[in-house]
């Protein structure tokens, strides 16, 4: 993955712990985790930002999908620490009808039983666009989760560009105004990494549909503002357009372009 990644001109890449759908992962080859960390050194990569399958659901009503959730982030949260000081991300969950309060006490609860003092992984619940019975579409909601997680230390946000734009947050002319809410609400220190993707979809869709860059609603020129704004351009930025290799390897030479 880091060959491929620094093959598209990338020093940073995402990659699911296991099947994005779930399962069992792979073991850990200890000699491809010292490779990749000389791999890493070598070309000067950032931190990389690990994603969680789609299907843990820490909000879960149904028991079975609950301790799937909480055994899946446990191990995975072990695995992490093969590479140590890297960064994990999940979607925080959908409450199926037992309501937003609800879904936020038993995300807590799941992170209160699976965080370590001792780990480095620093886990990331992402803004999420509000589609259906999801948690974490409004700031305060994901500042309520981390309110009730006794290791907060270890917990930050990823900002996704088409779930706040999705969830109504105006990027594209209000992008200052946007941060200094996240900034009153959860602490601009608790952001972490960024997905940087484009929307099919118009300002408060609810809808969660990734554009390449420059060709959704967002547009290239708001994005790629985002990407030099000072609270955000030392986060790792992390694409996840609907592309191809190559597709991906245009967008991050465009985008590095315009910081010239």
């Amino acid at each position: 993955m880091g060959k491929e990644a620094y093959s598209i001109g990338a020093n940073t890449f995402a990659f699911f712990t296991r099947n994005p759908r779930g399962g069992r992962a792979k073991d850990v080859d200890p000699e491809d985790v010292a490779a990749f960390r000389a791999f890493a050194v070598e070309h000067s990569f950032a931190t990389l930002v690990a994603h969680a399958p789609y299907t843990l659901n820490a909000a879960a009503k149904d028991s079975r999908v609950a301790e799937f959730a909480r055994e899946t982030f446990a191990d995975d949260l072990k695995r992490m620490e093969a590479t140590p000081g890297q960064l994990y991300n999940f979607h925080p969950g959908a409450h199926v009808g037992q309501g937003p309060d609800v879904g936020v006490e038993k995300i807590a609860a799941v992170l209160n039983e699976v965080l370590e003092p001792g780990q480095t992984t620093m886990v990331l619940l992402e803004t999420m666009a509000g589609k259906g019975t999801e948690v974490g579409r409004t700031f305060e909601e994901l500042a309520a989760i981390i309110d009730r997680v006794k290791l907060d230390g270890r917990l930050g946000v990823c900002l996704d560009t088409c779930h706040i734009w999705d969830g109504g947050y105006d990027i594209v002319d209000d992008l200052d105004g946007v941060l200094d809410e996240f900034d009153r609400v959860i602490g601009i220190e608790r952001l972490r990494a960024v997905h940087l993707n484009d929307s099919k979809n118009p300002l408060g869709a609810h809808k969660d549909r990734h554009e390449k860059i420059g060709q959704g609603h967002i547009g290239f020129e708001a994005l790629s503002a985002l990407t030099r704004h000072p609270a955000l351009r030392r986060l790792p930025l992390i694409l996840e357009t609907p592309t191809e290799l190559d597709g991906y390897a245009d967008e991050i030479a465009r985008l590095r372009e315009a910081w010239r």
